[in-house]
């Protein structure tokens, strides 16, 4: 009889935790209606599509490490999926950023200006 192992997190490589993250979502995702399709090549700024059941609309996700804002995913319709602690969290790009820059004051530093990246280690109480 075979036995299996579970695998430390830690112990993966880039690649490896970014398909261990993908399959956690998608589980997920699962339970509330969504069947999930990784994008090789990401399309678009997508990782993966995740496709409601009742066929409404289809959302285009990226999938990263953590709370992500980056200047290349706007206007690009992006829903941003990230996994901390043993929480999922996905979120409309472009919606959340606009809070983040309405209740902050993100837009006034360098940040705003050029090719930027915003990165938050977890959800914060900035909202």
């Amino acid at each position: 009889m075979t036995t299996f192992q579970r695998i430390k997190y830690a112990d993966l490589n880039s690649r490896q935790k970014e398909i261990f993250n993908f399959q956690k979502v998608s589980c997920l995702l699962a339970d509330f209606g969504f069947a999930t399709y990784r994008l090789t090549d990401d399309w678009n700024g997508a990782d993966f599509l995740a496709v409601p059941f009742d066929g409404s609309a289809i959302l285009r996700v990226q999938l990263k490490g953590r709370l992500t804002f980056e200047k290349k995913y706007q206007d690009k319709g992006l829903w941003v999926c990230f996994r901390h602690v043993n929480l999922v969290y996905l979120y409309p790009h472009d919606a959340l950023l606009s809070e983040l820059l309405k209740v902050s004051n993100v837009g006034n530093t360098t940040l705003a200006q050029g090719e930027w990246m915003l990165f938050v280690s977890g959800p914060t109480k900035i909202f």
